[in-house]
C-alpha cells in the first residue's frame, strides 16, 4: 500500500528528532557555532516532519478503527459516527501525504539566508538603465510588503535615470529562498521616454540573487586586508565630500576551484559612517568569496536536478514585461497575467508562488514520491 511505502520512509524520524533535541542542549555543541546552527536548522525541519508524521499515523489509526467499527457494530448511531470518521480521515490523507512528501525532500541549505541582489542594465542603453531602476523599485516595494529590510550597498546611475548597476542587501525571514527565483534576464517591451516616434523597444536587465554569507561560512584573514579611505561623491550634502567616509578594501584570495590567486577590490560609500561602510564592505567580501567557493556545489546540484525553474542561471531569459499589452510572462512556467502595473508596484508574490509550486513538483518527481 502507498501508506506503507510512505511510512517506511518515515522510520527513524522521531528518534532522530529526539537525538537532535538532546544535542542542541549539549554545552560542547553550543560552543561549536557552526555545528550548533546546523543542528538547530535540522531540529526545526524535523519538528515539522515529526508533527506531520504523528498526524499521519493518527489518521491511519482512525481509518482502521472506523473500518473495524463498521465491520462489527450493529448500532446505527455508532455506525454513522464511524462512517463520518472514516470519510473525514480518508479526505485528509491525500493532503497530509503531499505535505509529508515535500517535507521529506531536503531543503536548500541556502534558503533561510539573507540575500545580496545585483541588478545591471543590459542591452538597450539608457532604457535598460531606466528598466533596472524600475526593477529595483519593484523589489523594494515587494520587500517592504514582506517586512524585509533593504540596504543599498553600491550603485552607478544611468545618464537618463535608473541605474547602470545597483547592489543591495535584503534582510529578513527566508529571503534567499524566496528571491532566488528572480535570477536571470528580465526583458521589457515598451516605448522609451526618449523615443520620439512612439516605437516599441526591447531592452533587458540582469538580476543576480546571491545568498549572503555569514561570518563562519568563510574564513578571511582580516590582517591581510588592505584598507583605503576616500571622500565619497554624489548626493548627500556637504559632509559627503568633506569627510573620508568611503572605504576601499583589497584582499588577495586563492580560488580553491582554480588554484589561482586573485585580488578582490570592493568599495562602499553607502553611509557617512566609515566603520559602518567597513562592516558592509566586509560583508560583501564574505559574500563574494562564499559565492565563488560554493559555485561548484551549485553547479553539481543544477546538473543533478535540471528543474525547469532555473534559480541559478543568470543568463536565462526568465520574464518579459510587455507594457503595450499590460502583460507579464514568466517563460519558465508559461505564467502570463495582465496586471503589469500592480506587478511592477511590487505585487509579485503570486508569480513566485507558482514558481515554487512548479519546482516542488519537479522535486517530487525526481524523488519518486
Amino acid at each position: 500500500m502507498a501508506e506503507n511505502s510512505l511510512l517506511s520512509r518515515l522510520d527513524g524520524i522521531e528518534a532522530r528528532f529526539q537525538e537532535v533535541a538532546t544535542l542542541i542542549t549539549d554545552p560542547a555543541v553550543i560552543a561549536d557555532m557552526k555545528r550548533y546552527v546546523k543542528l538547530t536548522k535540522e531540529y526545526k525541519d524535523l519538528e515539522k516532519l515529526t508533527s506531520a508524521t504523528r498526524r499521519y499515523r493518527d489518521l491511519l489509526g482512525n481509518i482502521d478503527e472506523a473500518k473495524e467499527m463498521l465491520a462489527t457494530e450493529t448500532d446505527d448511531e455508532i455506525r454513522a459516527m464511524a462512517r463520518e470518521q472514516l470519510d473525514q480521515a480518508q479526505a485528509d490523507i491525500p493532503r497530509l501525504e503531499e505535505e509529508i512528501k515535500l517535507l521529506l525532500i531536503p531543503a536548500d541549505p541556502e534558503d533561510g539566508k539573507n540575500a545580496i541582489v545585483e541588478i545591471r542594465g543590459g542591452t538597450g542603453g539608457d532604457e535598460a538603465a531606466i528598466f533596472a531602476g524600475d526593477l529595483f523599485k519593484m523589489y523594494s516595494k515587494y520587500c517592504e510588503s514582506k517586512g524585509w529590510q533593504v540596504s543599498v550597498t553600491s550603485f552607478s546611475e544611468g545618464a537618463a535615470g535608473g541605474f547602470k548597476e545597483i547592489v543591495f542587501a535584503v534582510t529578513g525571514d527566508n529571503v534567499y529562498g524566496t528571491l532566488k527565483y528572480e535570477s536571470g534576464v528580465h526583458r521589457v517591451q515598451r516605448v522609451p521616454a526618449t523615443e520620439t516616434q512612439g516605437r516599441v523597444h526591447t531592452s533587458a536587465a540582469t538580476v543576480a540573487v546571491l545568498p549572503e554569507a555569514e561570518e563562519f561560512d568563510v574564513e578571511i584573514n582580516e590582517g591581510e586586508i588592505k584598507w583605503d579611505t576616500f571622500r565619497s561623491g554624489g548626493a548627500g550634502g556637504q559632509n559627503v565630500n568633506k569627510v573620508e567616509s568611503g572605504v576601499r578594501l583589497r584582499y588577495m584570495w586563492r580560488n580553491p576551484n582554480t588554484g589561482v590567486t586573485e585580488e578582490i577590490l570592493i568599495e562602499c560609500t553607502e553611509t557617512r559612517d566609515q566603520p559602518k561602510n567597513k562592516e558592509r564592505a566586509l560583508s560583501r567580501l564574505r559574500t563574494f568569496i562564499y559565492d565563488k567557493e560554493h559555485q561548484k556545489y551549485l553547479d553539481d546540484i543544477a546538473s543533478r536536478r535540471k528543474t525547469m525553474v532555473s534559480t541559478g542561471d543568470r543568463s536565462a531569459k526568465i520574464r518579459t514585461y510587455n507594457y503595450p499589452q499590460g502583460r507579464i510572462t514568466d517563460h519558465r512556467i508559461n505564467y502570463t497575467i495582465y496586471n503589469l502595473q500592480a506587478f511592477v508596484d511590487g505585487d509579485i508574490q503570486d508569480c513566485i508562488d507558482h514558481l515554487i509550486i512548479a519546482e516542488n513538483a519537479e522535486k517530487l518527481k525526481e524523488a519518486s514520491l
